[in-house]
């Protein structure tokens, strides 16, 4: 029997897309992978949308971040009698959620729920500040890095592969403080167990695989990802294709590869999936847009429990925000 379970994704880089093309259409325009229409296709309970600075805007600042914040609230008010997109910022969001899918009336209220995430600090220009204006405007998860270094730490590819400054070790702290929660993927190794080390909080990597299946520095280690479950954390397998596989060819049967061998180091309650979508330019055959989740749901089907296939597509994120996520004032 074909399972109709809905979907988590934590990671997708559209904003920055309609940035640079504000006169894309989210609701379905086929210039993006992630559109309204889309969403609704793949099931998609709740879609994480991550400001990410590209490089073509030179110097990043502040202001490039608040632009894309300003794209994500008119996306909140693009609302039809037939869709929309509801905000979910605090524990009781998480967990009305939660009951809505439980109940299985997810898929009758017509909207679909959304995060906002930031993806590198560099934008932040080193105030420690802007945190608490980003916090207020609905941002939950925070990537420290984009792959190089910046005032905070550096980035996974960043050769001398150094940990946090003087001025990040206070990012973590304010971070913990606030309700921030922390994401490692394209940090450096260093800054990684810098951070285990330091955080009072459990972090997550929204959108990294399995090092030890394909060889890729953004994909963690096997300590790496025994780290995050000590931690309680979540690792968002990602749709990246040569994150899952070296040959260029890739399919859904090869991200299973990844789940298998997180699930063998204990990850079962831990596996989400990221897909950064919107942040490639191959896709995974038969996994290049939202509106393919159900297929993923077929093929899980077929390997695993509909207990861990559940868990999988939406259940181990929504226990998690309903852990950490702080109540609403």
């Amino acid at each position: 029997m074909k399972l109709h379970i809905p979907a988590i994704d934590m990671h997708c880089d559209v904003l920055y897309k309609m940035q640079f093309e504000p006169s894309l259409d989210f609701l379905n325009d086929s210039e993006l992978d992630v559109t309204m229409s889309r969403l609704l296709e793949g099931k998609v309970a709740l879609q994480t949308f991550a400001i990410y600075l590209s490089e073509r805007l030179g110097t990043p600042r502040f202001e490039h971040v608040y632009r894309q914040i300003e794209i994500y609230e008119r996306l909140m008010e693009q609302k039809s009698s037939e869709l929309g997109l509801r905000p979910l910022r605090w524990k009781q969001d998480a967990q009305d959620l939660r009951n809505l899918i439980n109940q299985d009336e997810w898929q009758n209220r017509n909207q679909i729920w959304s995060l906002l995430s930031l993806e590198g600090v560099d934008g932040l220009e080193g105030n420690l500040s802007y945190l608490d204006l980003i916090y207020d405007k609905g941002v939950r998860f925070i990537g420290v890095t984009w792959n190089y270094a910046n005032w905070a730490a550096d980035g996974i590819l960043e050769e001398r592969n150094g940990g946090f400054t003087n001025k990040g070790r206070m990012f973590i702290k304010k971070c913990n403080d606030i309700g921030l929660i922390i994401d490692v993927s394209h940090l450096s190794e260093a800054g990684f167990w810098e951070l285990t080390d330091m955080t009072e909080r459990p972090i997550i990597a929204s959108h990294s695989n399995a090092r030890t299946i394909c060889p890729n520095p953004r994909n963690l280690t096997d300590d790496q990802i025994r780290a995050i479950i000590a931690l309680n954390g979540r690792i968002g397998m990602t749709f990246v294709p040569w994150f899952v596989k070296k040959e260029e060819k890739v399919t859904k049967a090869d991200l299973l590869k990844h789940i298998d061998h997180v699930c063998s180091l204990g990850g079962a309650d831990h596996i989400m999936f990221g897909s950064d979508f919107d942040g490639i330019h191959q896709w995974i055959e038969g996994l290049e847009h939202p509106g393919k989740y159900p297929d993923l749901v077929e093929l899980l089907q077929k390997h695993y429990s509909e207990t861990l296939v559940r868990q999988f597509m939406y259940d181990n994120v929504l226990s998690f925000l309903c852990e950490n996520l702080m109540e609403k004032p």
